[in-house]
């Protein structure tokens, strides 16, 4: 019995190490590749100041300029887009299923979501050079009396909105459907309708795993790259409209990475690129956090 006993301790207490160092290494992971990343960039902020690389628009590797603020904002537009575009769509297609749709229908949409979540990005970058860009130049454009490729930031935009959907979308399912039942049920015993009961109760019960969903969504959204690069243009410039060409972040370092690693100075460059799109997902997730907390909190 005492032998059993001092077992079962030894193997607990192997357990907690074995979980201990996993954590561990999950923590540390982001902490060694935001370090890694920053000594490989290290090059270039020692050859420009910091406002140049950050506010400045010229990008002339072959004099030396690396301004990466067309990059920032071209990033930062199609992921609003994308966001913009997707949250009602995600929203609206969430209530339906988990309140109105009848379970057959509910079971049938499950697997094609998982479907669409699981489709290559590559593939969504395709479809939209078949059937988004030619939409965007022979159709949208005209329409305001201008031309244009179809290789623009809106198009960019739609190509990941439709990618990020079925991720959201999945999300949101889940998130609405742990509000407690009797709750709903409660308020439409005191006459509430069913659209004041979403209103009201669902949407308000479930508002923190909602901010959630969609921080989750927009840091995929402006970490995604080959869908993008294939329909965005690629112009190194600020877009100045929707039907503009948009050179985002990571398809600056697609684009140019295996090529210019032997010149020292513009693989520093495309690394920097690499470290402004990591900080910017690990500070948009921590303060989506802060304001999740803070919502619960007032909840």
């Amino acid at each position: 019995m005492r032998i059993r006993t001092l077992n079962r301790k030894i193997l607990n207490h192997y357990n907690t190490i074995v979980m201990v160092v996993a954590l561990a290494l999950v923590i540390l992971t982001p902490v060694v590749m935001c370090i890694s990343i920053a000594l490989k960039s290290s090059l270039l902020l020692e050859s420009l100041p910091v406002v140049k690389i950050f506010f400045s628009s010229a990008w002339e590797p072959s004099k030396g300029n690396f301004g990466f603020l067309p990059f920032i904002l071209s990033s930062v537009f199609i992921t609003i887009l994308a966001i913009i575009i997707a949250g009602p769509i995600c929203i609206f297609s969430a209530l339906y299923l988990t309140q109105y749709a009848r379970p057959r229908l509910v079971r049938i949409m499950q697997p094609v979501i998982d479907i669409l979540a699981g489709i290559p990005s590559v593939v969504y970058g395709v479809w939209g050079i078949l059937i988004i860009v030619p939409f965007i130049a022979n159709v949208i454009a005209p329409n305001f009396g201008l031309q244009t490729t179809g290789y623009t930031l809106i198009t960019g935009s739609i190509v990941l909105a439709v990618m990020i959907i079925p991720f959201i979308l999945n999300i949101l399912i889940e998130i609405i459907n742990t509000v407690p039942f009797e709750l709903t049920e409660a308020t439409l015993s005191l006459g509430a309708t069913k659209w004041e009961v979403i209103k009201h109760v669902i949407i308000r019960k479930a508002k923190p795993g909602i901010i959630s969903s969609f921080g989750l969504g927009i840091s995929r959204a402006f970490g995604e790259t080959i869908a993008v690069l294939m329909v965005a243009g690629n112009v190194a410039k600020i877009p100045d409209g929707l039907f503009d060409p948009a050179y985002p972040l990571p398809a600056l370092i697609a684009n140019n990475y295996g090529e210019m690693m032997s010149i020292p100075l513009y693989d520093s460059a495309l690394m920097m690129a690499a470290l402004i799109l990591l900080i910017s997902i690990l500070l948009f997730n921590f303060l989506s956090r802060v304001s999740i907390y803070r919502l619960e909190k007032k909840l």
